[in-house]
């Protein structure tokens, strides 16, 4: 036997080997799986949300314009959200150990190469491939503990995943800063390194094997080359809208682009006997409802994240790091309160947790459009953020919960997948609502962007906030519209497995 023969033959008897029993053997052994996959939330959140305060850095480094360094920010978000409900239907196929595992590594090597990249189109290739560890990580982490956790506690554990999750979001600023400052902008990917070998190694150990069907599986390829580019095309419209202009001929064009491949994704999963994505799913009202307002919650949540500095520096005049701190008051209240709010979901289902999740966060933005002035009570706008926090801390781990319990346990992938890209749809459709919104009030007051004159600003970001409050507000109807524990609502459907 050679000797590449026989490592492999030394790897292959070593992955089998794994999970250790060291910890699956002990009687807290759900609570190490659930650990080790909020690492993964904590680092793919974490990279979301550092990487905005390297931009400027960015610019002088490469000596290249806005536009184009924003793409940094824009090929993560894009390849992120298209390949979730790719990889989440691999997983169901292959296993989500496996894949889980292999999206760390992924990760590590993408985040090494943007560390090192020597120009900026390297970064954004780097960026690519770091994006794919992350969807890897992203499409399994509620699946894992959904096949893993019992029911009984499985909305504390997700209260965990989505804690870590608003963790990475909270505190990815202020870490970029520092260590900007003192070892310069490479320094923020190559943070990612000794973090995520530290997670391969749990997730080799920790995770536990999958129960897979025997039967044969065969990958959806078409309806892939249809939804990969349908996702890209939508997102590239709902990001450069504001940029490049919405009735622009390149924004119609990608949003025709983007219905079309869709109709042709819809007849393809239709007709297709594997699909990538069951849409019988959809009738499921737990799956489809809870996907829906999920969407909704992050729409609200970055609508507000995106008004507010422009409230706060151009009416106030309160300095850029001065602004990051007071809007961490929103994902500080949803790590407060979503393992709390995971544990009473499991006690006493989701649909009041949900419905009074999505009426405190649109209450929170109804008190800041109506307290917006010249001199705001900086404490009541404090409070208010919180708020929002808060209730999308109540509402998001419940909700979460009750989507995937709702599925069969061969779909839990692509259900994750799915739950994470509403998400992300939810993040794109809040920052291009907002921004046009406030764009067009803004010219119809006799304001500009630049302008300093508090009046045009308050009026443009006020009624944004309105709307976004009203859309909190018909999320917490359609939440109480919804079944109100997983377990009320089991799918009732032919979903095929042999091929």
């Amino acid at each position: 036997m050679s000797s590449d023969a026989a490592r492999a033959q030394g790897f292959r008897g070593w992955w089998e080997s794994l999970p250790s029993t060291r910890f699956t053997t002990r009687p807290n052994y759900i609570w190490f799986v659930v650990g080790t996959v909020c690492i993964g939330a904590f680092m793919a959140a974490l990279d979301a949300s550092i990487v905005n305060v390297a931009l400027p850095d960015l610019t002088v480094s490469f000596r290249a314009n806005a536009s184009v360094v924003g793409w940094v920010l824009i090929s993560y978000l894009l390849t992120l959200t298209t390949l979730l409900t790719l990889f989440g239907r691999l997983a169901d196929m292959m296993g989500r150990r496996p894949l889980y595992t292999f999206g760390f590594l992924v990760f590590i090597i993408g985040s090494a190469a943007c560390g090192a990249a020597p120009d900026l189109m390297f970064l954004i290739v780097a960026r690519v491939f770091q994006a794919a560890g992350a969807a890897m990580l992203q499409a399994n982490s509620v699946a894992i503990i959904t096949a893993t956790v019992p029911a009984s506690v499985r909305g504390r554990a997700i209260g965990f995943q989505g804690s870590a999750q608003a963790i990475g979001l909270s505190v990815g600023p202020a870490v970029g800063g520092a260590l900007i400052g003192l070892f310069g902008w490479r320094a923020i990917f190559y943070v990612n390194v000794p973090v995520g070998i530290i997670g391969t190694l749990m997730a080799a150990m920790i995770l536990p094997r999958d129960r897979l069907t025997k039967q044969k599986t065969t990958f959806d390829w078409g309806g892939a080359l249809l939804f990969t580019p349908f996702l890209v095309f939508l997102m590239m419209a709902l990001t450069e809208g504001t940029q490049w202009g919405w009735r622009s001929g390149r924004i119609l064009g990608l949003f025709f682009a983007s219905a079309v491949l869709l109709a042709g994704f819809l007849l393809r999963e239709k007709s297709f006997r594997a699909p990538l994505v069951d849409l019988n799913l959809f009738r499921i009202k737990v799956f489809s409802l809870g996907n829906f307002t999920g969407l909704l919650s992050y729409l609200v949540m970055f609508g507000v994240l995106f008004l507010m500095p422009f409230f706060f520096e151009r009416v106030n005049g309160y300095q850029s790091a001065v602004v990051g701190l007071l809007l961490t008051a929103v994902p500080v209240g949803m790590t407060v309160v979503a393992p709390q709010a995971g544990g009473l979901a499991d006690r006493y289902g989701s649909r009041f947790l949900t419905t009074l999740g999505m009426l405190l966060s649109g209450a929170g933005t109804l008190v800041i459009a109506l307290m917006l002035a010249h001199h705001s009570n900086l404490v009541v706008m404090i409070a208010a953020l919180f708020l929002v926090g808060v209730g999308l801390g109540i509402f998001t781990p419940p909700n979460n919960s009750s989507v995937m319990g709702a599925l069969p346990p061969e779909r839990l992938g692509v259900g994750g997948g799915i739950l994470n890209m509403a998400r992300s749809l939810g993040m794109a459709l809040g920052t291009a609502f907002s921004s046009t919104f406030m764009v067009a009030l803004l010219r119809a007051a006799g304001g500009g962007i630049g302008s300093r004159a508090p009046g045009p600003w308050i009026f443009s970001i006020r009624y944004p906030l309105l709307l976004v409050a009203a859309l909190g507000f018909l999320a917490a109807v359609l939440s109480y519209l919804k079944t109100g524990t997983e377990a009320n609502e089991k799918p009732k459907i032919d979903i095929p497995l042999e091929f």
